[in-house]
């Protein structure tokens, strides 16, 4: 077998039907059997899909019957699961059935503040269905879901671990391949067990040197998306590697892996070292302990034992010495100091001694989310914090990525320094990160937050700031009213560098046109002049969680975070034309089916988020990739925005000329000219002519 990357390794594990001898190589389209999958509060939205799928194959009984027992029962939710054997047994033969009941985890976590009786009805109702079903459940208030897998044990070295969730890159600080699907997918996987994936091309980001006292994980994120913010990674996976890594905690590495995800990676992967055997062997002890909230669904008090460890130890995957990456990244970690991203942009950043040259103030600072909220980061925020006071006019919001963290900083007496010095507390979960419950930012505010985005609006107010910095800048900033750090820094540049290898292996696209594809679309360009266009942008994220919106009123707010002018300016058949790295951000679905519901025919852009291609392909919505007619029309009809940015606000949305797709020939023709594009492969037309992939999984159920 040729040399193959660690992801390509992991991929070739859990894919499905290869023939002998062949490998998941970079750029090819598989499908694969992820050992999990796990939905958070968007399981409700994920059941009725999954309904969709059996109700086409067996017929709209089936659908009726789980429909009434899904919703039979809206009260509180229970605290005790019944065993399997106590579910499954009164199951109707007619109910739709989950292929595998242990491969799917429900996690509650993004809007856990809200107890509103429509609220906990929908909690009430994912629960029924997980004890139905024999799903593991891990109700509001455990925490968030990418720690939960990770402490839980669902997410292991060597496994493919997806979650219908943007940051499920996290599990690669454990040595596992994990990576968002869609909730589509999820549905997918719950029915058959599969769903289809493309390998992507696999980035090599050597790590050197050691990070400086009061240097963290967040730091060297920062820095990475600040230095390589010219799509380097876009939808790669990366693979850590080098001496470095060694002087990383395992804190610090899921911090790194989590934002991987603003990277623009789809993945990002650090190996099974002695540090993480050592951190799962301790968690093997803690999992096989006294019995608490969380045990499994069968009974066994944990997911895997220290004999588990020591044989996936001896057995462990690791990339082959030769093996073919597509890019070679390096960073001197000992050359990073803490810096800011922002205002509202990952990828721009500030040294903290430029910013607090500046003096910014500060009226809102936040400690928690999946990135940046685990034990040591509360310890360092407690130890900057421990006998002062939170400034005058600050809020200081905290809460821990899990009720166990909590727990363990309890203990160790950080909560009650951070709670002394006037910090807000918020039950273990999402909340403000993603602009939901207590705290969010307002108009005209600005904040320093330890969370993975700022994106604008996504945390509240679209007319607020909010920068991004390590868990101590935080604390500090809550202390002194404005950003700054707790101890001074030389303003250095991070020492980095760069290589692309011609060697990747992109899978050449399917040459024909499926019966039923359309052979060529036509409408008047609509250019949105802005890279990274956001997921928040184009449907806000407090509409995310309203699982009861009608796909008429999720085509009436699209693109309002961005432009709220954008439903006057539309006229019915605009083609959307985006910039680069279109859709980053978040996974949600709607991003891509309320463009559906509003009649756009298809997106193009110079490239796309791979998640948001996932979303519109999964929902049968087209995404054209073709940056030479991008740039055509930046020159052409924004020569000012350039593509990069934030433009001026009088060109957020720009009417253009009519443009003909033709897909038969994968060419564009506008303005007298002729632009080509990839050729859109056979799965991607597939899914266009089904009207996306639930219509193929209830196929294959056959």
């Amino acid at each position: 077998m040729p040399p193959l990357t660690l992801t390509e390794k992991i991929a070739t594990r859990y894919a499905v039907a290869l023939k002998p001898g062949q490998s998941a190589r970079q750029g090819r389209i598989i499908r694969i059997r992820p050992k999990h999958v796990m939905t958070h509060d968007n399981t409700g939205a994920v059941i009725p899909k999954f309904q969709s799928i059996w109700g086409r194959f067996e017929g709209r009984s089936a659908l009726r019957a789980d429909a009434q027992h899904a919703q039979s029962d809206h009260d509180a939710i229970p605290t005790e699961c019944a065993p399997e054997s106590a579910r499954r047994a009164d199951l109707p033969a007619d109910l739709p059935r989950i292929h595998d009941p242990h491969q799917p985890v429900f996690a509650i976590d993004h809007d856990i503040q809200n107890h509103s009786p429509e609220n906990l009805a929908k909690y009430a109702k994912i629960q029924k269905f997980a004890d139905r079903h024999a799903v593991d459940f891990y109700p509001a208030g455990t925490g968030i879901s990418h720690q939960v897998m990770v402490e839980q044990g669902y997410a292991i070295p060597g496994a493919m671990v997806v979650g219908s969730d943007s940051h499920s890159n996290l599990y690669g600080g454990v040595s596992a391949l994990g990576t968002p699907v869609v909730r589509t997918d999820a549905a997918c996987i719950w029915a058959t067990g599969q769903t289809w994936w493309q390998v992507p091309k696999v980035a090599r980001c050597e790590l050197k040197g050691k990070l400086q006292p009061g240097v963290v994980g967040k730091d060297a994120i920062i820095a990475l998306c600040g230095l390589f913010n010219n799509d380097e990674v876009l939808n790669h996976s990366v693979e850590f590697v080098g001496e470095g890594v060694n002087s990383l905690s395992m804190d610090q590495r899921l911090s790194i892996a989590n934002m991987t995800t603003e990277w623009g990676a789809l993945a990002g992967i650090f190996p099974f070292d002695e540090i993480l055997r050592d951190y799962l062997l301790d968690r093997a002890d803690y999992l096989n302990g006294p019995r608490r909230p969380g045990t499994r669904r069968d009974g066994s008090l944990g997911t895997y034992t220290r004999d588990d460890v020591n044989a996936w130890w001896s057995d462990r995957l690791e990339a082959d010495e030769d093996a073919p990456y597509a890019i070679d990244l390096e960073l001197d970690l000992s050359t990073v100091i803490p810096h800011v991203s922002g205002p509202n942009h990952v990828k721009v950043m500030t040294s903290l001694p430029e910013m607090e040259a500046k003096h910014v103030p500060i009226q809102k600072a936040y400690l928690l989310s999946c990135v940046n909220a685990r034990l040591e980061d509360l310890a360092e925020a407690a130890a900057v914090v421990k006998n002062k006071k939170v400034a005058k006019g600050v809020e200081f919001y905290v809460a821990a990525a899990s009720a166990d963290v909590q727990a363990k900083a309890e203990q160790l007496g950080h909560w009650q320094a951070l709670v002394s010095a006037g910090a807000i507390t918020l039950p273990s979960g999402c909340g403000p990160c993603i602009g939901l419950g207590k705290g969010t930012v307002n108009e005209g505010e600005v904040a320093i937050s330890a969370t993975n985005r700022n994106f604008k609006g996504r945390m509240g107010s679209r007319d607020a700031e909010v920068y991004l910095a390590s868990p101590a800048v935080v604390a500090a900033s809550a202390i002194a009213g404005h950003i700054c750090a707790p101890t001074r820094f030389e303003d250095t540049k991070p020492k980095m560098s760069v290589h692309v290898r011609s060697n990747g292996r992109p899978e050449k696209a399917a040459g024909e046109i499926l019966e039923g594809f359309p052979a060529s679309i036509k409408g008047r360009c609509l250019l949105l002049p802005q890279d990274n266009l956001n997921t928040d942008g184009i449907y806000a994220g407090k509409w995310t969680s309203k699982d009861d919106m009608t796909p008429q009123q999720k085509r009436e707010v699209i693109f309002e975070n961005y432009d709220p002018a954008f439903n006057d300016i539309y006229q019915d058949g605009d083609i959307i034309v985006g910039a680069r790295n279109f859709g980053t951000g978040s996974s949600r679905e709607q991003a891509a089916t309320a463009l559906k519901y509003r009649g756009i025919p298809c997106v193009i852009a110079a490239s796309f988020s791979e998640t948001y291609r996932r979303n519109a392909f999964n929902n049968g919505f087209l995404c054209v990739e073709c940056p030479d007619l991008v740039d055509h029309l930046l020159s052409s009809l924004a020569p000012s925005s350039s593509g990069t940015g934030v433009p001026p606000v009088r060109i957020l949305t720009i009417p253009g000329p009519t443009l003909e797709v033709d897909f038969e020939n994968s060419e564009i023709r506008t303005d007298g000219r002729v632009f080509p594009f990839p050729q859109l492969s056979t799965v991607a037309q597939e899914l266009v002519v089904a009207g996306g992939a639930e219509a193929i999984a209830a196929a294959s159920l056959a």
